[in-house]
This record gives C-alpha cells, sequence and structure tokens, in this order.
C-alpha cells in the first residue's frame, strides 16, 4: 500500500541542518515535510557534536581547576566515567527523538518516518516497512542527508570489530587501551576524551595532527596530548588490522604493531549520496552535490532542487550546514513568492558568502583550537598579499585565567585591504574569543577601526591589542 500527494517543501534528512531549513519555509507559511529514517536531531544531536563535547568538558574543567591555585586542592582522583556518561546520555535524551519531533510538529513541519530517496524531478518516495509515499515538491526538495564515516582500505579492517565516530561517542565503558586512526577532529577530540577518562590511547596521526589548520594548531595539540600520557605515532600509516586476544592488533608501514582494547577508526567522512535517489536526476552516486550561492544544486534542470548541509561537501560544519539551510530556505521562500531577486548580491539574505572565506570551527582539545577564514597558506594560494602576526598569548587575562597559561594566536592580515581574512588561537578557552575574529573576518572591518573595539581588562581578548600593536597601530 503507498499514497500520494502534493506539498509546497520537502526535506530530505532531519538533522540540525533540515530541521533548519523546513523550520523556516514553515514559518513562511509553505506546507513542509520532513523525512528521516532515524532520529529527528541528526547525527550532531546523537552521535557528534553534543555527545562528543559532553565527553570532553569534564576533563576540560577538572585540567582547569588544577592549573589554578587554591581550586587545584579540591581536586581529587580522576573523572568518574559512569557520571560522564549519564551526562553524555542526557544531552542525548538517551537517543529518544521524542523531544524533537515534537518541536518539529509545534513548528507546523510534518515528520515522515523511512528511507527517502528522490524519484525524479520533485519527487520523492518514502519506503517504510514496505508502504511507500509518494511526496511531490511544488516549490523545493532540500537534500540534507549529511555524511557517513569513510574508511581506508587497510587489509583486515572490513572484518575486525571496530569503533567509528558513533561507538565512541556513545559507549558506556572506557576501554582500558584504544588506539585511534586518523589525526583530524574527530581522531584528537576523541583522543583528548578518553586520555581523560583513563584509557591508554595510541593516535595514528599520519602526516600530524589536524592538517587543515594552521601548523601551531596541530604542534600545541600533539605536546599537549602526549603530556597527558597519549602516545602519538606521526609518520606511519595502518597496513593491517586483526582481531588479537580479546582486542585488536594494527600493524604499521614502518614494520612496529601495536595491540589495544579498542579501535577507532576516524579517517574522514563523505556526503551521503548513495542510496538516495540523485541518478533519477542526472547527477552521481556518491559524489557531493555541488550548489551555487543560492545553495541550488548544479547540473539539474529547472530551480527545485537544494542541498544543504555535508552533502554538499562545501564547509562540512554543524553550524555552517545551518547556515545554508536558513540561506537556502530563504532562497525557496522567496522563489515561490516571486520576489527573489534576479542575481542576489553577496552577503544579502539569499547567498551563501560566509562559505568561501568566513567558516569558523573549533578543536575541543586540551587546548582548545578556534580558527575563522583561511590559514595563511590558503590566502597566499589565492594571491592574497598577506603578512602574518604571530603571538603568544600573553596578557594580563590569561595569567589571571590559569597559571602557566601556554597560547599562541596567528592574524593573517590582507594588506592590500587592511583587514583580517584569517583568524587561529589555540590556548585554554579560547573558544569564546573566536566570535569576534568571526565578526572581524566576515565584516571586513578595517585595522584602523579595529583599534577602536577595545578590549576589556583583564581578559584574554587583550590578545587583539597586542595583536594591533604589533602590526603597528
Amino acid at each position: 500500500m503507498g499514497t500520494e500527494r502534493t506539498v509546497d517543501v520537502v526535506v530530505l534528512g532531519a538533522g540540525p541542518v533540515g530541521e533548519n531549513a523546513a523550520g523556516r519555509t514553515a514559518a513562511a507559511g509553505l506546507s513542509s515535510v520532513l523525512v528521516e529514517h532515524e532520529l529527528v536531531g541528526g547525527e550532531c544531536s546523537y552521535w557528534a557534536c553534543t555527545p562528543s563535547k559532553a565527553l570532553l568538558r569534564p576533563g576540560d574543567a577538572v585540567e582547569a581547576a588544577r592549573h589554578v591555585p587554591g581550586a587545584a586542592a579540591a581536586v581529587t582522583g580522576g573523572l568518574d566515567a559512569a557520571a560522564v556518561f549519564a551526562r553524555r546520555d542526557y544531552f542525548t535524551g538517551n537517543w529518544d527523538d521524542a523531544g524533537q519531533v515534537a518541536w518539529a510538529e509545534g513548528a507546523g513541519i510534518e515528520v515522515v518516518r523511512g528511507h527517502g530517496r528522490l524519484a525524479g524531478e520533485r519527487v520523492v518516495e518514502v519506503e517504510l516497512d514496505g508502504d511507500v509515499t509518494r511526496l511531490t515538491a511544488r516549490h523545493a526538495v532540500v537534500m540534507a542527508t549529511g555524511s557517513v564515516p569513510s574508511e581506508p582500505p587497510v587489509d583486515g579492517l572490513a572484518g575486525t570489530p571496530h569503533w567509528g565516530s558513533r561507538e565512541a561517542t556513545s559507549a558506556h565503558e572506557v576501554p582500558t587501551s584504544l588506539v585511534v586512526l586518523g589525526g583530524g577532529v574527530v581522531g584528537v577530540e576523541m583522543a583528548q576524551a578518553y586520555v581523560s577518562l583513563g584509557s591508554e590511547v595510541t593516535l595514528i596521526g599520519g602526516t600530524g595532527l589536524l592538517g587543515r589548520a594552521e601548523p601551531i594548531a596541530g604542534e600545541l595539540v600533539t605536546d599537549s596530548l602526549r603530556e597527558q600520557g597519549a602516545t602519538i605515532r606521526l609518520g606511519v600509516q595502518a597496513t593491517a588490522v586483526r582481531a588479537r586476544d580479546g582486542g585488536v592488533e594494527v600493524d604499521l608501514d614502518d614494520g612496529s604493531s601495536i595491540r589495544a582494547a579498542q579501535l577507532l577508526v576516524a579517517t574522514g567522512r563523505r556526503p551521503t549520496t548513495v542510496g538516495v535517489g540523485v541518478e533519477t536526476v542526472g547527477l552521481i552516486p556518491g559524489e557531493p552535490l555541488t550548489v551555487d550561492d543560492q545553495g541550488l544544486v548544479e547540473g539539474v534542470r529547472g530551480e527545485w532542487l537544494y542541498a544543504v548541509g555535508d552533502v554538499n561537501g562545501r564547509a562540512p560544519l554543524t553550524h555552517q550546514g545551518k547556515y545554508q539551510a536558513r540561506i537556502a530556505a530563504s532562497v525557496v521562500v522567496a522563489r515561490a513568492s516571486g520576489e527573489l531577486p534576479a542575481t542576489p548580491p553577496p552577503w544579502s539574505a539569499f547567498a551563501l558568502t560566509a562559505d568561501h572565506g568566513a567558516v569558523p570551527q573549533v578543536v575541543f582539545t586540551q587546548p582548545q583550537v578556534a580558527s575563522v577564514g583561511r590559514t595563511a597558506s590558503q590566502a597566499a594560494a589565492d594571491d592574497v598579499n598577506i603578512r602574518v602576526v604571530d603571538l603568544d598569548i600573553a596578557v594580563a587575562g590569561s595569567s589571571l585565567h590559569r597559571d602557566g597559561y601556554t597560547g599562541k594566536a596567528r592574524f593573517v592580515v590582507d594588506e592590500d585591504r587592511r583587514v583580517l581574512v584569517g583568524v587561529t588561537f589555540v590556548g585554554p578557552d579560547v573558544a569564546e574569543l573566536l566570535h569576534s575574529a568571526t565578526v572581524a573576518v566576515t565584516g571586513e572591518v578595517p585595522l584602523d577601526r579595529l583599534w577602536h573595539a577595545v578590549p576589556s581588562f583583564p581578559t584574554i581578548s587583550e590578545v587583539w591589542l597586542r595583536f594591533l600593536e604589533e602590526y603597528g597601530l
């Protein structure tokens, strides 16, 4: 049995990105359907951003207290793993999405459960327990299907039980030892979480940690993880994996091997474009859905198919996907009402301009890494006439914040326009510095004007004053 009906907008994927898209179109009065085969709230809410940060915060809090005399005396023993996991479970709603479904329905969004896939122009078919619902969209189909883990072709890996990111963030026991493959954000954050929880962690980082960030990020995070007791192996790759003595053994290309109770593979993600019907509209499964700055998928006839979030490969971060969803949904609403400008200008309500050079990100390790915009090497590759200003974060605010505060900052200036095009902070609690940098980069604030944005004393934000003084203002 099946049903057919027509609605204004169909959003395929009910993670935070899809929720934002459907919420915005529904608020504008368009009938909006949100299709999801797992949990409404998606990867970020249940297996990524939220649970990972819940796992990381307790260790961060203890580490901060240990560096403040008076507070340090109150810190005894290690983390209570059961309590850490229980708090994590609270923030994931114990993997129950009833609250998210209630929000969606309260916002005027219809939630349809099942596996959704494109079935031609403007058509989505949703299958659940053999029944198929066929939805035709008057105005738009929005692909918000996210991404899935991408594992390397290591001999024996597919047949050896191991963790991916979901298992790492939803575990309820701390393995006595853990090998992590991958030195990206997921790899370093989970290494950080489990070394804080008392696991003996070995991280196989390839050519280095956090390779897409400024070099200072990977260097300081590597040093810190080693100081905390983790083993960091750089310059090596895994060649084979096998089960051994109730755990796992990993062979490396330098001839050595590592045994551990558990293996976590965190070697990247790929857009979810397989099994969602993109081939029915002439697109290639397995490839990102390339979009223009309105969020429209390129290579598809007509102006009806949009892609937001990880599935388009632009900036695979939850907050950036939500930004894309808000912009694309605004485009859908304006196009439906005939009010969309013929050529929306950059930085307007209908353009994904921030994707190109103003993407912020925080890595919640010890120390934190907070960055926005382009690295020095990226800006130079884009033929920007740059000047780089590197500083220690050594101001009154950081000294008061914790004893022995160690941090670095890098500012990348477009010398022709005298504006910032990239900023990176590495240090304890620098996450809260990031939005000021994001505003400066996104707003293209002239340095002469930034000189008049006076940082409060005594805060770590005084590093902004030190940067401007070093620059010569």
